[in-house]
């Protein structure tokens, strides 16, 4: 079996082949190999594709064994340190088995070189999450990842273009790009940087009954602007809003949306381990180092 692991904003998702499970991050930090038996035996993982944090000190598919820093330039940056994320690659890397690490998005990758005006793309597992939606949809894609932030990606002709990462655009449930106040309140000391991103979404901007409204509409709107590069391709929604705002998403589009749910990420993270251990070289565009 082939497993995928997604290291997401609120919990840890393995996958498998037809089977899943998730913990919560904090649970994660007590997590152990011996967890994955919930998925398969020991003794059946052919391969493992992994991800930690924003995945930005490398740009290619690599092993677990070769990857330094746990594959990031610094702790520092957007987002919640917990543990869970770190106890979960630490283990995977001491466990032997056969394991890849993926890449976020960033400068160093081969991308369009106009989103590296941007210094962070997205981060590695919408990887998978574009990988799954391209097996389903074909090779031009658009997919935006909506939940406690929203990231959107484009792929095509079956490679990544580009990015719009969490922090620079459309606002999530929980996290968003710092505005005119956030930017003031940082200046004046009142918040740090990342204290303000983490609680920049719709859930404290946000009247209860315009957030989600609020979300998809930002969500279509980096849609919209991802089709200008690539017109013709299809647009998915994957993550734990995908559902809830898939249909506005659409009316607002004009266009037909296919929905994912939050297990996307781990599902296409399986198949990218499944395609790297038997052979492949690239994916979507970013190459393999084994």
């Amino acid at each position: 079996m082939y497993i995928g692991i997604d290291h997401g904003t609120t919990a840890m998702r393995f996958a498998g082949d037809n089977c899943e499970f998730k913990i919560s991050r904090k649970d994660a930090t007590r997590f152990v190999t011996n967890d994955l038996d919930r998925l398969c035996p020991r003794e059946e993982i052919e391969g493992i594709a992994v991800c930690y944090s924003m995945g930005d000190n490398f740009s290619k598919i690599t092993p677990v064994s070769k990857i330094k820093n746990r594959g990031v330039i610094s702790p520092g940056g957007a987002g919640e340190h917990i543990g869970g994320g770190t106890r979960v690659f630490d283990e995977i890397r001491c466990s032997g088995l056969p394991a890849v690490a993926i890449p976020g998005l960033h400068r160093g990758s081969p991308t369009d070189s106009r989103f590296k005006a941007y210094s962070h793309q997205s981060s590695p597992e919408k990887i998978g999450i574009a990988y799954y939606a391209v097996q389903a949809l074909g090779p031009d894609v658009v997919v935006s990842d909506v939940s406690s932030n929203t990231v959107t990606l484009l792929v095509t002709d079956g490679r990544l273009t580009g990015a719009f990462d969490a922090c620079v655009f459309a606002p999530g449930m929980q996290h968003g790009a710092l505005d005119v106040d956030a930017i003031r309140r940082i200046d004046t000391g009142e918040a740090g940087a990342n204290e303000s991103f983490l609680h920049a979404g719709a859930a404290f901007t946000m009247p209860v009954d315009e957030r989600d409204r609020t979300i998809a509409m930002f969500s279509a709107m980096e849609c919209a602007a991802l089709l200008l590069l690539n017109p013709c391709a299809k647009v998915a929604l994957a993550g734990s809003l995908a559902p809830i705002i898939g249909p506005e998403v659409g009316h607002l589009l004009g266009r037909p949306v296919t929905v994912y749910d939050e297990w996307c990420a781990s599902r296409g993270l399986a198949k990218i381990a499944k395609d790297v251990f038997s052979g492949s070289r690239s994916i979507l565009g970013i190459d393999v180092d084994l």
